[in-house]
């Protein structure tokens, strides 16, 4: 079996760029062919130089060559011409670009100066030049009020000018608005055909700082939404013995009489009527000790749902009310542990989430939940080896647990990748298929599966595993979803994608994979309003602090990209329509 090594493991990260995305800005998603347009004013203003050299360029910021219309200039003066209005403006722009050159910026700026006094104002493109080279001279002053006003005369004169988006981007960004950074950021590469890589990198930077803004505001009034039932489902099975699954109640728990306090919340648990569990925790948690038989086992209940529901000012207070408890029992207070590092995660402080994995073991050194979930942990923060060890660990204490099984599989699939191991990857692929006659009820299993063999271009096999696994979860949401990006890199089959999102959507209207992956369609279909609404969808319900970030990300470039479109004129749908004639290409 051939595999192929220069794949990537897909994520929703990859997303816009399997499916061609032609406009979506951000994360690595700028694939539009260069589409030639008119004019081409300036060009090769930001050459490298060596430090304390200055290099003699070919040509000036605005990609004339100053020397030999200057020599021009000479000559005609030697002849006795008179130079037209326009010559003249011409011959001081190329002084003043001599002088920035140079590094000669005040001086620079008085040769402009009179080039724009100088040039009739009919001759826009000149105007256009002029004042976007004074703008030059005045970023390399800082004088970003005037670099803005500059750029804006600029583009008053030529509103496709490219370069003068980009350096009032430059300026909107030293002077933190960046909005405005990211809506001319956004112009430039829609007017350049996203082929300059310099504009694209930069775009992504700005994106995923507004993101990250945004994503800050947002947490602090974050609503809060119980996942689907789905979701916690998967989330619960990723423990091996979570002492909240392995508790055993008196059986009057059964009985006919209400249950109160933690009993019902318990029993809501089981019964997967998560809403119920809060308030029912917090009866137990507020009686009086007398009372209260499981204050801690309540406090460790409602903090996990308190977690699966974003709530993590609340989680952390139930988490952090257990650790502080030395007579609770260890065990809860290592699953306390662990679960407040799963939220460390959640709003990003990973420091804070393995020093809590190190007291979780401290306490337990022998549960494979401790080495589980901090090797998912790492496998997110891309630390593979140390990742793999940890599943290591987890599996030896736990070899029945499917789930650990196969994710340390998984691991070993992307350390195979990283180096070239031919040999190792179909080892994997091996334990996979072996997962599978040893766990067959494991959705897991089928799923990482068909994953790894869409990811090698092994479409067949990989319909046949997801075939599978939906058919042990037909309501898991989240396959829906791999599936319908597995169709759009097998056959680039849109509309079947969206069916099966929209599909995913109505089998969890919490998905926020969903969402996410819909909107980025929809921005490849040029639906820009369509596409903000869902990544708005996907921001209500994504539950991590990158999530959101990604998600307002996203968000954030098709906003702009509406803002841009309508100022600039542009046709998107004939620019994407365009773009698939031409093909795609990074």
């Amino acid at each position: 079996m051939a595999y192929n090594f220069h794949s990537v493991n897909l994520s929703k990260w990859h997303i816009a760029f399997i499916i061609g995305t032609p406009l979506a800005i951000g994360l690595g998603t700028y694939v539009v062919r260069r589409m030639c347009e008119p004019g081409g004013e300036s060009k090769g203003e930001d050459k490298k130089r060596s430090k304390g050299k200055i290099d003699k360029q070919a040509t000036s910021i605005d990609g004339t060559a100053p020397d030999k219309e200057l020599e021009l200039k000479q000559k005609s003066a030697e002849l006795g011409e008179k130079l037209s209005p326009v010559k003249e403006a011409n011959s001081y722009k190329n002084e003043g670009n001599n002088c920035y050159r140079n590094g000669k910026y005040d001086e620079a700026i008085t040769f402009y100066d009179k080039a724009i006094d100088k040039c009739p104002p009919e001759n826009g493109t000149d105007m256009a030049i002029f004042y976007q080279n004074r703008a030059a001279s005045y970023e390399k002053l800082q004088k970003w009020s005037k670099v803005k006003e500059d750029c804006t005369s600029s583009l008053a004169y030529n509103h496709r000018y490219a370069k003068a988006y980009f350096r009032r981007a430059r300026a909107h960004e030293a002077t933190k608005d960046m909005l405005e950074c990211l809506n001319d950021v956004t112009a430039t590469c829609i007017l350049e055909m996203f082929q300059n890589n310099q504009s694209i990198i930069y775009a992504d930077r700005v994106l995923k700082e507004t993101g990250r803004t945004d994503a800050e505001k947002h947490m602090l009034n974050r609503v809060p939404v119980v996942p689907s039932t789905s979701f916690i489902r998967t989330y619960l099975q990723s423990f091996v013995a979570d002492p909240l699954q392995t508790i055993n109640l008196p059986p009057s728990t059964e009985a006919d009489t209400p249950a109160r306090g933690f009993l019902r919340a318990h029993s809501a648990f089981r019964k997967e009527k998560f809403e119920d569990i809060i308030p029912a925790c917090t009866e137990e948690i507020e009686s009086s000790e007398s009372e209260s038989q499981y204050k801690v086992e309540a406090l460790l209940l409602r903090g996990t749902v308190h977690l699966l529901c974003g709530t993590y000012t609340e989680s952390k207070l139930d988490f952090d009310a257990i650790i502080g408890n030395v007579d609770a029992d260890d065990t809860i207070r290592a699953y306390a542990y662990m679960k407040r590092a799963s939220l460390y995660m959640q709003v990003n402080k990973r420091d804070e989430a393995l020093a809590d994995f190190d007291a979780a073991e401290k306490l337990k050194p022998d549960s494979p939940d401790v080495y589980h979930q901090r090797a998912q942990i790492l496998l997110l923060l891309d630390s593979i080896n140390p990742a793999l060890e940890q599943f290591e660990k987890a599996v030896r204490l736990a070899p029945n647990h499917a789930i650990a099984y196969v994710q340390k599989c998984y691991t070993k699939y992307r350390l195979a990748l990283m180096t070239n191991n031919q040999q190792g990857l179909e080892s994997v692929v091996r334990q996979l298929e072996q997962a599978i006659d040893q766990f067959p009820k494991c959705v897991e299993c089928y799923s990482m599966l068909a994953q790894v063999m869409a990811d090698q271009q092994n479409f067949d096999q990989a319909q046949q595993y997801y075939d599978k696994a939906m058919k042990l979860a037909p309501t898991n949401a989240a396959l829906f979803v791999h599936q319908a990006v597995m169709t759009l890199q097998w056959r680039g089959d849109v509309e079947s994608a969206v069916d099966t999102l929209n599909k995913a959507i109505e089998l969890d209207p919490r998905c926020e994979q969903a969402y996410e992956t819909l909107g980025t369609v929809e921005v490849q279909r040029a639906n820009l309003k369509r596409a903000v609404e869902l990544f708005e969808q996907a921001i209500r319900y994504s539950k991590s602090f990158e999530e959101v970030v990604h998600a307002y990300s996203l968000r954030n470039a098709a906003i702009a990209q509406i803002n841009v479109t309508k100022n600039l004129g542009i046709d998107m749908n004939a620019i994407s329509a365009m773009s698939q004639m031409c093909g795609t290409g990074m």
